[in-house]
């Protein structure tokens, strides 16, 4: 039976050794490529807020405040309950020619929809060029328009990384950020070798001619989540994709502070992942469980000392190259101190998401 074990062990080491050399290798050794002619178009900034009365306030000036000589601030008000639409107007009042309102009222047919209020915002921007971030993020530069934009002198969509804000001593902290990290390695890689599959709506761009070319969110518009990662899913190839990760480029957000709030903004995130594209889907949960299996077999070969040479050697080839990959791509997105903990919040990590797949199966997490 033991022998079994190792063969499978062997497979599956294989299977790892395939996706970090041959896909996340192509994100974490590329060099940052600058675009060869300059961009200057006009671009609408979109923010979709919901009750963020407070995270506006705080992050609003670090949007207006940016040095790009020609933009507009397209500020969606979905249904917010709180202040949320007041802080706009006091802001309105201060730059009127630079930010524009977009007042989502209730609508029946579209009840609790953040693509229907994100439609009325891009239906209401004045340019081609579109960025969209949320409202409890901030841009951590003054040239992030300027960074993220560059690149649609080549192509119509530009993936971003936004980043969580660093918290000393913080266990949770660590392991939102390496989820967060190891995700973006994962849609910057396949973005790198051709197969591009999401991004996330706090750092990313794309043109309005191509939202309304496929009619916008409309293949998926009755699934609550999933106004980033399955519109792209459903727009991006190739030839019209690219990558933005200079550190001028990042968004960063302030993450959950507590396990019980992260696992059901996770929740929400993998369930959104089941209406990705089968070849996408396949890829994922084969890289998913081959990190499962890689620790399970591990653990029952090295307890009874079967070949303990050839696992031991397997485990550190493995742990190398891990550790060269998302070494490398921490350097890019500035995340190092996470590298050495890598391991540990693998580990974690694995069976968090095992837990949330078990509940996602059980319950539907809720949305928006």
């Amino acid at each position: 039976m033991l022998e079994y074990v190792l063969i499978a062990f062997i497979a599956i080491f294989c299977i790892q050794f395939i996706f970090y050399v041959f896909i996340f290798g192509a994100f974490a050794f590329s060099k940052r490529k600058l675009p060869n002619t300059a961009f200057n178009k006009p671009v609408s900034v979109l923010i979709c807020a919901k009750n963020e009365a407070k995270n506006l306030k705080k992050h609003l000036p670090h949007f207006i405040n940016q040095s790009y000589p020609n933009f507009e601030l397209v500020l969606i008000n979905d249904r917010s309950r709180d202040k949320t639409l007041e802080i706009m107007k006091e802001f309105h009042q201060q730059y009127p020619t630079k930010i524009k309102i977009v007042d989502v009222k209730e609508n029946e047919q579209f009840w609790g929809s953040k693509k229907y209020a994100l439609t009325l915002g891009i239906k209401a921007a004045s340019n081609e060029h579109l960025l969209f971030s949320d409202a409890d993020c901030k841009p951590v530069s003054e040239h992030w328009i300027s960074e993220m934009t560059q690149h649609f002198s080549e192509k119509d969509i530009v993936l971003g990384y936004g980043a969580y804000t660093k918290v000393k001593k913080s266990f949770l902290n660590k392991l939102i950020r390496f989820e967060t990290l190891l995700t973006a390695i994962q849609y910057f890689s396949f973005a790198k070798i051709g197969s591009p599959y999401m991004g996330v709506g706090r750092n990313l761009a794309y043109t309005k001619s191509l939202f309304f070319s496929v009619n916008g969110f409309a293949d998926h518009i009755k699934i609550k989540s999933g106004d980033d990662d399955l519109f792209i899913n459903q727009v991006a190839t190739k030839n019209n994709t690219t990558n933005c990760f200079s550190a001028n480029s990042f968004t960063e957000s302030k993450p959950k502070t507590t396990f019980k709030n992260w696992i059901l903004q996770k929740r929400r995130h993998v369930s959104t992942a089941t209406h990705y594209k089968p070849v996408h889907k396949f890829l994922l949960g084969l890289f998913y469980s081959s990190q499962l299996l890689f620790w399970l077999l591990s653990i029952v070969l090295i307890a009874f000392l079967f070949n303990w040479i050839i696992v031991a050697s397997l485990i550190f080839t493995r742990f190398l190259i891990q550790n060269l990959v998302i070494g490398f791509s921490a350097k890019k997105l500035n995340e190092n101190d996470l590298v050495i903990l890598t391991p540990l919040l693998e580990i974690f990590l694995i069976f968090v998401q095992l837990f949330i797949f078990i509940k996602n199966t059980i319950s539907k997490p809720h949305h928006w």
